[in-house]
């Protein structure tokens, strides 16, 4: 872990169930059981409850290579492709003081929480974190990409744009559309299951608050303790 991520790691914890009702929430569900209690499940709340998410995050093959798409898949406890820990959390502008996201994005988010989330299969953190390969779009796929080395795999938890039954957007760090920001979610004709998989993407709020078919409902998390 760089010391950038190991400042941030130290910073406030986020707690989102409390403050807002977050979408997604730690669960012992879907992480296999060798990755350990610091481990995540990210899922949204259409396709399952915290004790039994039905879909969740995933990576399409295995291994840690840089650029693998996100998916959302079958909650298994074997599938150490499920298993992710939190990599760093703090304000953005903590994110902003550690050399992280623009002044821009600081400006107008400097108070929110955000955080990344490491892939960490079967615990063990492979320095890949969830984001994009390039500047946050419409369409925008979701990847595995280096961990703390710049915005694309930060996600604000906008708790400012809660909507629909208080679920929570998260908008990429590397977003430069301040009026519609993008943020993450899965196609509208992505509905989960196990084949095909809907790989993740990036798109703007106004679409996914009104539920029109260029996107649909997105993640968040709640999770306690760090390491």
């Amino acid at each position: 872990m760089s010391a950038k991520t190991k400042v941030l790691a130290a910073a406030a914890a986020l707690t989102l169930a409390g403050a807002v009702g977050a979408t997604g929430a730690m669960s012992a569900n879907a992480a296999s059981p060798s990755c350990g209690k610091y481990c995540i499940d990210i899922y949204s709340h259409l396709f399952g409850t915290h004790a039994h998410p039905n879909f969740v995050l995933d990576v399409s093959q295995p291994g840690a290579a840089t650029g693998t798409p996100i998916i959302l898949s079958s909650a298994s406890n074997v599938n150490p492709g499920e298993d992710f820990t939190i990599s760093s959390q703090g304000t953005v502008h903590a994110f902003f003081e550690a050399g992280l996201v623009s002044s821009s994005l600081n400006l107008h988010y400097h108070s929110l929480y955000a955080y990344e989330i490491q892939y960490s299969p079967n615990g063990a953190e492979s320095g890949q974190c969830v984001g994009v390969g390039a500047t946050a779009a419409d369409g925008t796929k979701v990847s595995l990409e280096p961990c703390g080395v710049s915005s694309k795999t930060i996600w604000v938890v906008d708790s400012f744009s809660a909507i629909r039954g208080n679920y929570v957007p998260l908008i990429n760090g590397s977003d430069v559309n301040f009026s519609d920001p993008y943020v993450l979610n899965y196609p509208s004709n992505g509905y989960p299951t196990d084949n095909p998989r809907p790989e993740l993407q990036t798109w703007t709020l106004q679409k996914f608050a009104n539920h029109s078919t260029a996107g649909n409902e997105l993640f968040s998390a709640d999770f306690g303790e760090l390491p």
